[in-house]
């Protein structure tokens, strides 16, 4: 594809809504290009002999046969990548239990079945008590907990995939169990509050130590539906089946009138309800953080106890001298490639300048690095931001910020942003590391790019489209960029909000060859709720409209009152009845 039909693709419609708030731009040479470009495609003379030979069989052998651009389509769907069955299995079956937060998220990005089978490898290796070895004692003891556990723990699901099981896949057999499968009379030990009730089929786990538990933990099973479904519980009187029959069932203290029963439900805590009167009441207090802390860890993966390769290889130093924000956007450049712009924000304030020639100079390098979780870089950038004031206008120009914008074409997947800001002069530097993901643009989806809050949305001129700082096609659209604090862009009363962005896959019409939607714009006021600004675009008085559309609003922040305000763009297309409502956040001061 050459660069013009690249560009071509990014240059869409823009609107005229024509209302007393909202103000449109329109560029004449995108609608020119865009009115050459159908006429053309729309008169088969105008195509080249080229082109035509290439969809005829000229050959006999059906190998040299050129595919037609249906199958074409079909076949770049193919190669996405998607987790096979094998997959999906091993992590959510085989190793469930076992993988950490860190590795499920690391596998989920992989592109690709040899990085998944290179992560499976060395998941089982870090966890290897020998690693000289070629047989991985972990390994074979794991699968023959999942083995066990479905013989013995069925209960209307496999057995791994109940409490029982999953402990004893992950901690293996307990030292000691103590089983009561047909519930029955029960004496309470003095800890439970004494007395003697009746119990639901229950289980207690006995294990002398565990690995970042403690010691003799103590775990209770309960079945209180007498369905075979034992339940993990950190609440000793889950297996009451007297726990909600007035006067029955009591507690020692209770017998003694020491206590009172309907005072179990009084506590408000949740986790016990012994009801064990003034001493016991005290000690379950000072234990009931203890169960919840065990609990909670006995619902958590296991630490990699042998290689833990993070801190084996590399070890990471962040600085955090040099303050700064970084946002990035998405715009699909082909059905394979995606535009990534990186904005990044730099406050004035927090630059050193320096005199040079009675004029304040200020210098920012940034390097920005985009990689794979597997470390290969799919992209790198650098560049030098100047800043030149006068020294009188300095004490102003301190208030605003420096802007720094670099897109680069990636194609869709997981990859890490790495961006490292230095302040020349005060010899200060900042990193800003964060995980992305690229959208998938599917071709029988409504999709969007996102929408972007800007301070200034522009046509370009005809020999820089596709060029230049904040260049999106045929437009320029400088971000506001939200600050690292979660807090929404902020503009002051008087300056004009633009809103930005492209609509992807409309579906077209077989008898007219035009897409049929609407699109609803609402700006919202966060703290009431209630819309103070709605629009409405029809597709069919958008012009000649082909299965993407560039939106594109503006609005005088001076018609809003101070506060915090949200756009709501939905689009609906009729044909597909597919529907797409993204949204943005804004402060006017």
């Amino acid at each position: 594809m050459s660069r013009s039909e690249l560009l071509s693709r990014l240059a869409t419609p823009i609107v005229l809504l024509g209302l007393p708030i909202f103000g449109l731009t329109v560029a004449p040479e995108a609608i020119a290009q865009q009115d050459k470009a159908g006429s053309s495609a729309a008169d088969p003379s105008q195509a080249s002999p080229a082109k035509v030979d290439q969809t005829e069989d000229q050959s006999g052998d059906p190998l040299k046969r050129p595919i037609s651009e249906k199958r074409r389509k079909e076949n770049a769907k193919s190669f996405k990548h998607e987790l096979s069955v094998d997959d999906k299995k091993w992590l959510n079956e085989d190793v469930r239990w076992i993988i950490t937060d860190d590795e499920r998220k690391a596998f989920m990005q992989l592109s690709n079945e040899e990085e998944r089978e290179k992560f499976i490898e060395s998941f089982w290796d870090r966890r290897n008590p020998d690693p000289d070895s070629e047989d991985n004692a972990f390994k074979d003891e794991h699968y023959r907990r999942i083995e066990y556990a479905n013989e013995h723990y069925y209960a209307g699901k496999p057995g791994w995939m109940t409490d029982r099981g999953r402990i004893y896949i992950v901690y293996g057999p307990p030292d000691e169990v103590e089983s009561h499968p047909s519930g029955g009379s029960y004496e309470r030990p003095m800890e439970e509050g004494g007395g003697e009730t009746s119990t639901y089929p229950f289980e207690d786990w006995r294990y002398r130590h565990i690995d970042g538990i403690g010691e003799e933990v103590i775990i209770e099973f309960v079945d209180d539906c007498m369905c075979g479904a034992y339940e993990m519980t950190m609440d000793r009187s889950k297996k009451d089946a007297l726990l909600m029959v007035p006067n029955a069932g009591l507690t020692m203290y209770e017998q003694m009138g020491r206590a009172n029963k309907a005072d179990r439900f009084t506590g408000g805590n949740g986790l016990e309800r012994i009801g064990n009167g003034p001493m016991g009441a005290s000690y379950n207090q000072s234990k009931e953080f203890d169960r919840l802390e065990q609990f909670s860890k006995l619902n958590q993966a296991p630490p990699v106890k042998f290689k833990d390769l993070e801190e084996v290889v590399r070890t990471h130093i962040s600085y955090n001298l040099m303050p700064f924000d970084v946002r990035t956007d998405f715009v699909r450049i082909t059905n394979d490639t995606v535009l990534v712009p990186v904005t990044v924000q730099i406050k004035n304030r927090d630059i050193t300048f320096a005199d040079k020639d009675g004029v304040q100079h200020g210098v920012v390098n940034i390097f920005g690095r985009l990689s794979t979780l597997t470390g290969k870089v799919a992209q790198t950038f650098e560049d030098t931001v100047t800043a030149d004031v006068p020294a009188e206008l300095l004490p102003k120009e301190v208030e605003n910020s420096k802007i720094y914008w670099k897109a680069v074409p990636l194609r869709a997947g997981r990859y890490k942003l790495d961006v490292v800001v230095k302040d020349v002069n005060g010899d200060r530097m900042g990193t800003w590391s964060r995980g992305i993901i690229v959208p998938a643009f599917d071709e029988d989806k409504l999709a969007s790019s996102t929408l972007i809050v800007a301070d200034e949305v522009q046509p370009v001129p005809t020999n820089s489209i596709g060029t230049g700082m904040f260049v999106i096609g045929t437009t320029k659209v400088r971000p506001r960029v939200s600050p690292s604090d979660g807090k929404p862009v902020v503009f002051k009363r008087g300056q004009k909000v633009n809103f930005w962005m492209q609509v992807y896959n409309l579906a077209v019409d077989q008898k007219t060859h035009k897409p049929s939607a609407t699109f609803e714009y609402d700006i919202v006021n966060a703290a009431s709720n209630k819309a103070v600004v709605h629009a409405v675009d029809y597709s069919d008085t958008m012009g000649n409209l082909g299965d993407q559309v560039t939106l594109q609003k503006a609005v005088a922040s001076a018609k809003l009152d101070p506060g915090v305000y949200r756009i709501q763009i939905k689009v609906n297309d009729n044909i597909s009845k597919q529907t797409l409502d993204p949204s943005a956040t804004f402060a006017v001061e």
